[in-house]
């Protein structure tokens, strides 16, 4: 197996007289083995990315390399790659045992024999041995899927490239494929790259996540270091569901204060914070406690629970600052499942101060996490 590394990858496509750059400068190195998902909105430049992986599209600037080998100028073809693709692209005319086969049949020397030896393992690691005789058309999404899959198995590459392979798929059925692909790769120990605009896939299958948004890379980490520790608003934002919740507001002294509180700030925090007076208050859901004690009572606020969202194992309760007017900031927790909270109750809401991200609101840029081991800890207990 080999390193994939990105140098300073760049592309940029011609629009008329109007240069649109889809990846800005982009680098990252993937070691042998590991699975890193790409995650962002649509259109932040994730499919460009692997497409340039494979070749299928040309790299404005920058390099792409197979361990010391330069793949820039590669044909797709004979890159030791082997890419799974959203919508299958499995040929309707052919079994599962033609799909699965027909690359190795056109573009290696393997014997018949061989051949059929390695799609027989393949279709069995997947369990799709009984259906290789199956047309497309004939099976269902999650066996085209395991097809789909048991193809790019086959070629047995260096590196697999996923480019958002669940979407089609029924809710329990990602569920499930999850599983089956993240035991997949541990098994197959192959370098994985795959592609995704699902966070919840991003944390529950990578060794590592690299969020993207307008084609910059935003952070690369481990998916607790990105939950815990964000480098900036967009990657606070977009990892967590429900996300975090934001006020924004000014420092005043020794406090973050806006229209609605003043929340003295620890030591530490008033420290990170330095010289900033503009800033955006972060908070998870899940670390806003409702009706606890407070440790200081200067960290605890009366709100008021406009909706409450019971989940079964948790309930989502938005929360109202007294004298709301529309269109101002709330905060939206989650308890557990069996604590009663009703819409329009008047609650003490207690704001941990070890728990709490601040941000610069001019840059985005945090100036202030909750520790990731002080979390780790936390979830040890």
């Amino acid at each position: 197996m080999s390193r994939l590394i990105l140098d300073d990858v760049t592309k940029v496509f011609e629009d008329g007289d109007e240069e649109i750059v889809a990846v800005d400068d982009i680098s990252v190195e993937i070691p042998d083995g590991e699975f890193l998902v790409l995650v962002g909105p649509s259109g932040c430049g994730k499919s460009t990315t692997l497409r340039m992986i494979a070749g299928l599209e040309t790299i404005t600037d920058g390099e792409i390399r197979l361990d010391d080998s330069v793949q820039n100028d590669v044909r797709t073809q004979d890159r030791d790659i082997a890419m799974v693709f959203q919508s299958y692209a499995l040929y309707p005319h052919k079994t599962a045992r033609g799909n699965m086969s027909f690359g190795l049949e056109e573009a290696t020397d393997l014997s018949d024999a061989e051949i059929d030896d390695r799609v027989t393992e393949a279709a069995s690691m997947m369990g799709i041995e009984g259906l290789l005789d199956r047309l497309p058309g004939e099976l269902s999404g999650g066996q085209q899927q395991r097809v789909a899959l048991g193809r790019a198995i086959v070629r047995d590459p260096e590196v697999f490239l996923m480019d958002e392979p669940l979407s089609n798929l029924d809710a329990k059925l990602r569920a499930e494929m999850r599983t089956e692909l993240q035991q997949l790769q541990q098994q197959l120990g192959v370098t994985t790259v795959y592609v995704t605009h699902d966070q919840t896939e991003a944390m529950t299958m990578s060794d590592r996540i690299a969020v993207m948004n307008d084609g910059k890379l935003q952070q690369v980490g481990r998916p607790l270091e990105l939950y815990h520790e964000p480098a900036n608003l967009f990657v606070a934002q977009f990892i967590g569901e429900p996300s975090m919740n934001f006020l924004t507001g000014r420092r005043e002294g020794s406090s973050f204060v806006t229209d609605r509180i003043q929340y003295p700030l620890p030591m530490d925090i008033a420290d990170a914070v330095g010289d900033a007076t503009d800033l955006v208050f972060g908070i998870r859901p899940e670390d806003i406690e409702i009706g606890e004690s407070a440790d200081n009572p200067a960290h605890e606020f009366e709100m008021t629970a406009t909706v409450v969202e019971p989940m079964g194992n948790q309930n989502v309760v938005h929360l109202e600052f007294p004298g709301e007017t529309e269109g101002t900031e709330d905060l939206v927790a989650t308890t557990e499942g069996m604590k009663q909270v009703d819409a329009g109750e008047t609650v003490r809401v207690y704001i941990p101060p070890e728990t709490v991200h601040v941000f610069d609101a001019a840059s985005g840029e945090a100036l202030h996490n909750r520790q990731l081991e002080f979390a780790e800890q936390e979830l040890r207990l």
